[in-house]
């Protein structure tokens, strides 16, 4: 019993019969594997009426429905194909994908997993039932599926990649990198292998290999603008901020994004570009104008700027959207000072400590009774 649609060719002979309901369900088949849900709904329904108890009728009739996005209906005659054959596996699998795009999550691991007991060799019902595992948090149980997926079919690169974002997940970059690399030797033109094994590598404060790899996706797929903003943060860590400026500005060009604007910003600060940082900050909150962190970087720079107003109106409003932010109260801090309003001063001192910024200690000892 395949999963996927099957081409069937009827020859019609001359004479007149009866159709039986395993021929009405092959012209249905035919039907979806056009993409005529509607016609092929028609055909299994009266193969159904010529015989109920044909278990593929309700399973296929099932498999339209999901296509057509009916997936309580699909469940149902789903149910019914078990019903019939309790050990109908394919069944217990699609009732699983049914299930998932109803979130019942719980119940399609349930479903995978009786597609497992009666088939132990199915690595598709291990590698969804992992994805099911991601989608509740259980990145230990998705790595045991995806690895029990990868023992039944080792050219999987899929359950290498997924396996690969698990551990990432669980912050074990070298074990995604591993899986990743083994992904792309199973197909080295899938940008998403490179770019995953990218963060990883800068998670892990490799940012020559992470550029490396971000330049291999923009190698495949130069429209990826996620490439070039996070080689652009890599170049970054290496100071290289004018490479990071470029690579951020071919982000901005292919989708203009409050990211790109931000960071471009602070390699433009770096630079000791400070207009050219305000101009990029102003455009990231046009897009985005609830980001606390873009209005602290730019209060930074007018602080720098001795335009303590302009400075202190972004601090306020960094903390009216992130009121736990301990480097906005201590800039706010500093830039009270140097306005000579030194008990405020002290006041969001002591606050940026109670939050944990640990420079805060020597602005109070120096400056606060």
């Amino acid at each position: 019993m395949k999963r996927i649609f099957i081409v069937v060719v009827l020859f019609l002979t001359s004479f007149s019969y009866s159709q039986t309901a395993e021929e009405i369900t092959e012209e249905g088949i035919s039907k979806a594997d056009l993409e005529d849900y509607q016609g092929a709904l028609a055909d299994y329904s009266k193969a159904i009426e010529i015989n109920p108890k044909f278990s593929n009728a309700y399973f296929y009739r099932g498999v339209s429905k999901v296509n057509l996005e009916d997936y309580q209906g699909a469940i149902a005659d789903y149910n019914k194909a078990i019903e019939i054959n309790t050990k109908f596996s394919d069944a217990y699998f699609n009732r699983a994908v049914a299930k998932g795009n109803l979130k019942d999550f719980q119940g399609a691991i349930t479903d995978y997993s009786k597609a497992i007991e009666i088939n132990p060799n199915d690595d598709g019902a291990y590698f969804n039932r992992g994805l099911v595992k991601v989608i509740l948090e259980d990145n230990q149980g998705a790595i045991a599926d995806y690895t029990k997926a990868i023992e039944i079919n080792a050219n999987d690169k899929m359950s290498y990649y997924n396996r690969g974002n698990s551990k990432f997940d669980l912050d074990n970059y070298q074990g995604a990198i591993s899986d990743y690399s083994l992904a792309i030797e199973i197909d080295a033109n899938d940008k998403s292998f490179y770019y995953n094994r990218g963060l990883a590598k800068r998670y892990l404060k490799d940012y020559q290999g992470a550029i490396t790899d971000y330049s291999k996706a923009i190698e495949i797929d130069s429209k990826d603008y996620d490439s070039y903003y996070n080689r652009g943060i890599a170049k970054g860590y290496l100071e290289d901020y004018q490479g990071a400026i470029d690579d951020y500005t071919m982000s901005i060009e292919l989708n203009p994004n409050k990211k790109g604007y931000n960071n471009r910003g602070l390699a433009k600060v770096d630079l000791g570009d400070y207009q050219g940082g305000i101009d990029d900050y102003n455009k990231a909150i046009e897009l985005s104008p609830n980001e606390s962190t873009t209005f602290f970087n730019r209060g930074v720079v007018y602080e720098i700027n001795k335009d303590y107003q302009l400075a202190l109106a972004d601090f306020d409003k960094a903390l009216i959207l992130n009121p736990n932010d301990s480097d906005s109260y201590f800039y706010r801090g500093d830039t009270k000072f140097n306005m000579e309003q030194i008990q405020d001063a002290c006041s969001d001192w002591r606050k940026a400590e109670e939050l944990g910024n640990t420079d805060a200690y020597d602005r109070i000892k120096k400056y606060c009774k």
